[in-house]
């Protein structure tokens, strides 16, 4: 029962849509009527800038940790790693939205991450900021990072239920990034400037 529970709270926590109430408490704006309509971290930087964005991800960053820490604490590896798939499935599908698209995992998947391998984690922070400093593709940065995080968990020596939870977790990123893939395909994705943003 307990773990039942931890899942069905780590549902909950994945759906609280941070990158939806924050520009709408601090700016008074819809998020999904900007930028690329999505309410996740990167598109919450690239229109309100770095303090709103980095507060968006690490609030859902902070949630996916929260939950697969609560499934560790009660009933293992197994259950942490099905808390924090929960959290990533309310984040993309939040409850609280009404069931609406939401956002594409990543800050929400690392949380989880951090709890249930820390070592990998950690170097996924790092592959990530240096894939995004050279190309400047917040999607590019993540793409290449949840690929990286498959190798990272088998070279750590994580569990089976860590290691499939790195690969259907690296599949599903890979997934809602596929129109970014066309569109750097086209030449057309969005390429961030770091200088400055529309709103300080």
């Amino acid at each position: 029962m307990i773990e039942a529970l931890a899942v069905l709270g780590g549902y909950l926590l994945g759906s609280l849509p941070f990158g939806y109430w924050l520009p709408r408490l601090l700016r008074g704006e819809d998020i999904r009527a900007q930028g690329s309509g999505n309410i996740g971290a990167s598109n919450v930087f690239r229109v309100y800038g770095r303090r709103i964005g980095i507060a968006v991800a690490l609030l859902d960053l902070a949630k996916g940790f929260a939950a697969a820490l609560v499934g560790i604490w009660a009933g293992g590896a197994l259950v942490g790693v099905l808390a924090g798939a929960a959290a990533m499935v309310g984040h993309a599908r939040p409850v609280f939205m009404r069931f609406e698209k939401g956002g594409k995992m990543v800050a929400t998947a690392g949380g989880a991450f951090f709890a249930l391998a820390p070592l990998a984690a950690l170097c996924c922070v790092g592959v990530w900021l240096v894939v995004f400093l050279v190309t400047r593709y917040a999607s590019v940065a993540s793409i290449v990072t949840a690929l990286a995080l498959i190798g990272l968990v088998l070279l750590f020596g994580y569990p089976w239920p860590v290691v499939a939870f790195a690969g259907a977790g690296a599949a599903a990123i890979v997934f809602l990034h596929r129109h970014n893939l066309r569109r750097l395909a086209g030449g057309t994705e969005h390429r961030f400037e770091l200088k400055r943003a529309r709103r300080a």
